[in-house]
């Protein structure tokens, strides 16, 4: 499918729960007070690159506005964000709204900052359970998840077709090793990814993890060792660089343009880049190891209204998250940011009635999983650490994927007892 899209703004989707967070996080306290301005509602975002008078800017001003209230709005980069929201708890002067990126709500839930969408009132049924699952804690659940992105893997369609590949054929591992033989085969380059020392390296694997059945309570089950030794195995082969030991996702991205590789394991934030490459690109899903559609992790924010002492203001909040959350306002989120997917069916639905092409990201995003889903909460940054490092460990050669995942099983079960 060759892309044809002009808006699309390119962001990495991806952000962490930062370390300090988590020192945060054990001294804080429940209460929150904006100021007592019955007219001013306070709003945090992790969007500082849509400054004041943007189009984000002004459907935020406007949501506030429906609710009879000026919303005074701060934008902040994410990991500043979650740190600044927990700093906020512990001495009581919490937003009425935060939006947090996905893998974050659980460490915020957990100091007992966020009020739940039962207390708000807020009606959450139609909102894909896949998605929502990365803001329930304990049975709780904190907040909207506003739009969610994910990862696909996009192709080279010229050099698919000289290499004779049909890119419907990649179904499976198994499949997709073949193309990967015989682009490699006919002189090209096979396939990019990022595989950093970091949450990015952590982000690209869980789809191929995930794919193999595996799960984050047992890093070092045969599933993970059969993931682990497919990228392995490509690098040994050659069918990807050596590169992606420290690719970053911006960087992977930069080798597909340079028209020189096949495939490229990517997200829903280059479909603008894709579409202005020198040459035919398209997008297949991730395989399950043995077909279907592997699971990939979401990135995207949560809007959450934090506990405030004052709870005449709830009201208010939840008419601001209803507006922002109605089928209409995912669609305007999905359109303001680009490469954001509705959580909801109706939002889907209505967001490919206007933009079929993107119906393999829609499709990606039904697939998807939340980092934190399982109720790992604040686990998985350490329980993603480990296996970040056994990554490296494996690729660089320093370790057999079977030992390198041995070790970062007892390193999180040491760091999460």
């Amino acid at each position: 499918m060759q892309h044809s899209r002009s808006r699309y703004l390119t962001r990495s989707a991806l952000a962490g729960v930062a370390a300090g967070a988590l020192v945060l996080a054990a001294a804080c306290s429940s209460g929150g007070d904006s100021g007592g301005d019955s007219d001013t509602f306070t709003w945090w975002d992790p969007y500082p690159q849509h400054e004041e008078g943007s189009e984000w800017a002004e459907r935020v001003a406007a949501c506030g506005e429906e609710a009879g209230v000026t919303i005074e709005r701060t934008a902040t980069d994410t990991t500043a964000l979650t740190n600044q929201a927990l700093l906020a708890a512990q001495e009581g002067t919490s937003p009425d709204i935060i939006l947090a990126d996905n893998p974050a709500v659980s460490t915020l839930a957990e100091t007992g900052m966020l009020s739940t969408v039962d207390e708000l009132g807020l009606d959450v049924s139609g909102v894909d359970e896949n998605l929502l699952a990365a803001g329930v804690l304990d049975g709780e659940t904190y907040g909207i998840p506003i739009g969610a992105n994910t990862l696909a893997i996009y192709y080279n369609a010229d050099i698919l077709e000289a290499a004779g590949v049909d890119p419907a054929s990649v179904t499976d591992w198994a499949s997709l090793t073949d193309a990967l033989a015989k682009v490699t085969d006919n002189g090209d380059k096979g396939i990019t990814f990022a595989a950093t020392g970091t949450e990015e390296g952590s982000f690209q694997f869980l789809p191929w993890f995930w794919g193999a059945g595996a799960d984050l309570t047992q890093l070092d089950s045969p599933e993970a060792e059969a993931a682990l030794g497919l990228w392995k195995g490509w690098l040994d082969e050659g069918y990807a660089p050596n590169s992606v030991i420290t690719n970053s996702q911006n960087t992977t991205w930069e080798e597909f343009l340079t028209g020189e590789f096949a495939f490229a394991v990517n997200g829903t934030w280059q479909v603008n880049s894709a579409a202005e490459a020198g040459f035919g690109t398209g997008v297949i899903q991730l395989p399950g190891q043995n077909g279907g559609v592997a699971p990939a992790p979401t990135g995207g924010e949560f809007i959450l209204a934090p506990v405030q002492t004052d709870t005449d203001r709830y009201d208010t909040s939840r008419q601001i998250v209803e507006c922002m959350t109605t089928p209409e306002g995912f669609v305007e989120t999905a359109t303001t940011f680009a490469y954001y997917v509705p959580p909801t069916v109706e939002g889907q639905d209505a967001l490919l009635e206007a933009e079929p092409e993107l119906q393999p990201w829609v499709d990606a995003v039904r697939a998807a999983k939340g980092r934190t889903s399982d109720n790992l909460g604040t686990d998985y940054p350490v329980i993603s650490e480990a296996l970040w490092t056994a990554i490296q460990n494996a690729l660089s050669g320093s370790a057999s994927p079977a030992d390198a995942l041995a070790q970062a099983q007892a390193d999180a079960a040491a760091a999460t007892e």
